[in-house]
């Protein structure tokens, strides 16, 4: 019987080569599926309406008992104007299917595109600055007994499908600061009709800062016919 037994240092050995030279192919190969376009181009393909194709799951910075990072769920339609301004309505649920809505938050404002994003050909880094409204409304009356007391200075009683603004107030919920004007640093990727946004972080950072810029791409959005 012919037997051949490689050592783990050999094996290590074959791996990292086979891996140096992926890596070598793929810096030299583009996938044909991606196309390269400037930001400009982005930009007039971005003009439109965007919807979740689903309810989407992502993680928070919040903790199941067990200390694994507690999931939530949200769909988004997204509105983008030639003059680089978006609008953009988020409904998080509590359940997988969307069949339990908590709340309703819209965010409007501008957008500064800051180039290139190398996550793949033609994607854009850009930033969402949510200068002109961020409006809150409760779903379910749960949540608006958790803002009643989460967030009731300077605030109106919480109530279900009432609508506040908690721009440039201090909103301890979502860890803003009075006079803050919340943002995100992001990227933007378009291919065949579908638009992605970058990929919460796994331990639920978000984008907020330049440093937290997503590096993958997370469930595309689909242009509303």
């Amino acid at each position: 019987m012919y037997r051949k037994i490689l050592s783990a240092a050999k094996i290590l050995f074959l791996t990292t080569g086979i891996i140096t030279n992926v890596n070598a192919q793929n810096k030299q190969v583009k996938p044909q599926n991606q196309k390269s376009m400037t930001a400009e181009q982005v930009k007039q393909l971005s003009v439109g309406t965007w919807v979740s194709i689903a309810p989407e799951v992502r993680p928070s910075i919040s903790k199941n008992a067990d200390g694994s990072m507690k999931p939530f769920y949200v769909t988004r339609t997204f509105t983008y104007s030639a003059d680089g301004k978006f609008a953009l309505e988020m409904i998080n649920s509590a359940d997988a299917y969307g069949k339990v809505p908590l709340v309703k938050i819209v965010l409007k404002g501008h957008t500064v595109w800051q180039g290139e994003h190398p996550i793949a050909a033609g994607a854009q880094k850009i930033d969402y600055i949510a200068d002109e409204a961020y409006d809150i409304t409760p779903l379910i009356q749960g949540f608006a007994d958790a803002m009643n007391k989460a967030a009731s200075t300077n605030f109106n009683k919480w109530e279900v499908n009432s609508t506040q603004s908690i721009l440039g107030k201090a909103f301890a919920p979502f860890g803003l600061s009075e006079g803050e004007i919340y943002g995100e640093f992001d990227l933007i990727y378009i291919l065949n009709d579908m638009m992605f946004w970058g990929a919460k972080h796994v331990d639920g950072r978000s984008f907020n800062k330049v440093e937290n810029r997503p590096d993958n791409l997370q469930i595309p959005l689909m242009r509303k016919k």
